[in-house]
């Protein structure tokens, strides 16, 4: 039985890439019974039909690699994190929600600043840029409309299973035609009332490159809630205190506030950045606080 991967699904019918093309396919009625039901880029087995060989079945998922609940995705491994520098203002408390959720899950993470055009002097992208180069990650600027930093965003896509992630209106779609003309997907305007975007993408689909690898196209994010993270383990998804969490005075610093803290005496030196310490003191707040209420 030939092998694939399921690159969209939708309405209860499974679209599956194989060596020999796209097999239109249900899942078998012992998935609707178990937990276990067929994602979006899961590797699957499945069953020709005798009839007609564009259709079939899936009969089995194979072992996955990670799984994602939002969006609902198998064995991606790298995330892309799209935020925009004017129209939507850029949203870094999201963004880093993103990359925590990225790191608890050990994915390769990449930033894109899209819409770089908007920003005649630069002085705000680079303000963006050198929070998340000091923190430890690849940082793309891209614009749509000149094409700047598209060619660099392709490189780093190629061969790599990647979900965008972003608040609606940051350009996800248009980047991924920017990407690849092949893909036309619909791109939303701003609301300029609300500032926020309209949703555009209906349904999570994996898109082929040209040059290799798979993009996750998904449904627009407005909110995002950590999951699955203890407050003491939070410390870890934040790279830039990894150097200095050895460091500290006490071994179970929080870095909130205790003497002799080697992670805020990074903050006040400036080699970890404002921002970043904030939501880093939210989110824990967060998680201490949902910890002890589950008590």
């Amino acid at each position: 039985m030939p092998e694939g991967t399921i690159i969209k699904g939708i309405g209860g019918f499974y679209y599956v890439k194989t060596d020999s093309g796209i097999v239109e396919c249900r899942a078998r009625g012992k998935f609707r019974k178990s937990t276990d039901t067929p994602l979006v880029g899961d590797n699957v087995i499945i069953q020709l039909s005798e009839n007609d060989h564009t259709k079939g079945s899936i009969e089995k998922i194979l072992p996955r690699t990670i799984q994602l609940v939002r969006p609902a995705v198998a064995n991606v491994n790298q995330l892309l994190v799209v935020f925009a520098l004017h129209s939507p203002e850029p949203n870094l408390l999201l963004a880093d929600k993103f990359l925590v959720a990225a790191e608890s899950k050990g994915l390769d993470v990449v930033l894109c600043i899209n819409k770089i055009d908007l920003d005649e002097d630069r002085n705000r992208f680079k303000e963006l840029y050198n929070i998340y180069k000091i923190a430890g990650y690849k940082v793309i600027g891209t614009s749509c409309k000149t094409m700047e930093g598209i060619e660099e965003l392709r490189e780093a896509l190629r061969n790599k299973i990647t979900a965008f992630a972003g608040s609606s209106g940051v350009g996800k779609s248009s980047l991924l035609n920017a990407i690849d003309q092949r893909f036309s997907l619909q791109t939303g305007e701003i609301s300029k009332k609300i500032e926020r975007g309209r949703h555009t993408t209906r349904h999570v689909e994996l898109l082929e490159l040209d040059g290799g690898g798979f993009v996750v196209d998904t449904p627009g994010f407005s909110t995002f809630e950590l999951m699955d993270i203890s407050a003491s383990k939070l410390q870890y998804y934040f790279r830039e205190f990894e150097p200095y969490i050895p460091y500290c005075r006490f071994s179970s610093c929080s870095h909130t506030s205790e003497p002799g803290c080697a992670v805020i005496e990074a903050l006040n030196n400036g080699a970890i950045c404002t921002s970043r310490y904030e939501n880093y003191i939210q989110f824990y707040n967060q998680l201490k606080n949902k910890k002890e209420w589950e008590k």
